[in-house]
């Protein structure tokens, strides 16, 4: 049975993949409807969970964490996009948004399902897994568009290949995966292995860090505060993504300059990312 949390990330991301919000476009909500509704990636997502918990002693690596990198690129890609910021896929002229917002979501979806079999070059099992499963669902929604299958499916298994930063990437899609899957670090993820696991072992650093970590925000940076404190601020320029980071205590600023800032500094999205991160009610460090 799916968690309160689940079924509320989904319906954030049907909304936020509505046609009528993507110009008409139907395929990356039928693709999404498809993700979510699919029983073979449920179970592999609940099981890849139990391994990376109850197993291994890690964060979250299940359905809750894959939905909520997914929700988190689905944001980043459509402020670039409203940014007029081109895709890889749009500046090569070889696809289109919707092919591009597709890989993403394909991506993010299935880029820990690897976890299924172990931490250690999870990337890697991640996209044999998913392979079968994306050639499967492009099928249904792109069926007599082999082309446009090829592309997506290439670009999907490029974000979920690199998303732990161990493999270059070049794409400003699989660039998306990287940061989705960084900003997905507050307290929620770390709380369940702390309470199972009472002794020290290694890793603990990260989840004793991200417990620390009270909120993240993604929004368009050029419409928020920090766009009207930056035009003050001589040569600071401002940048289409915001990332806002809000911790309990210092210990949070582990996750920040240990694990975002290196997903971010990979990833060809980079460029246009502001990053802030702060205690609550003490002042926010500029970072990016």
């Amino acid at each position: 049975m799916k968690s309160p949390k689940e079924i509320n990330l989904e319906e954030k991301i049907l909304d936020s993949l509505l046609p009528e919000k993507l110009n008409g476009e139907t395929i990356p909500y039928e693709v999404a409807k498809i993700l979510i509704d699919d029983p073979e990636i449920a179970e592999i997502q609940d099981y890849a969970n139990h391994v990376s918990i109850v197993r291994l002693g890690y964060n979250d690596h299940g359905p809750v964490h894959m939905r909520t990198v997914a929700r988190n690129c689905i944001k980043m890609m459509k402020i670039l996009h409203e940014a007029n910021i081109k895709t890889s896929l749009e500046k090569e002229k070889i696809g289109t948004f919707t092919d591009s917002l597709t890989a993403v979501l394909l991506a993010s979806f299935m880029h820990d399902l690897g976890m299924t079999v172990g931490r250690q070059d999870h990337e890697l099992y991640s996209v044999t897994i998913a392979l079968p499963i994306i050639d499967r669902i492009l099928k249904q929604v792109l069926k007599d568009d082999l082309q446009r299958r090829i592309v997506i499916r290439s670009v999907a298994m490029e974000g979920i290949v690199g998303h732990m930063g161990t493999h270059k990437i070049h794409s400003l899609e699989a660039g998306m995966i990287l940061i989705g899957d960084g900003c997905d670090m507050t307290k929620g993820r770390a709380r369940i292995p702390i309470a199972l696991f009472n002794g020290a072992k290694v890793g603990d650093i990260h989840k004793y860090s991200a417990n620390s970590i009270e909120k993240v925000k993604i929004f368009n940076g050029l419409e928020s505060d920090r766009a009207q404190e930056l035009k003050s601020e001589a040569n600071s320029e401002i940048k289409p993504i915001c990332i806002e980071v809000e911790m309990s205590s210092e210990v949070g600023f582990f996750q920040i300059e240990e694990v975002l800032i290196q997903k971010i500094n990979s990833s060809p999205v980079r460029p246009y990312i502001s990053l802030y991160a702060g205690i609550t009610g003490q002042e926010f460090k500029k970072y990016l």
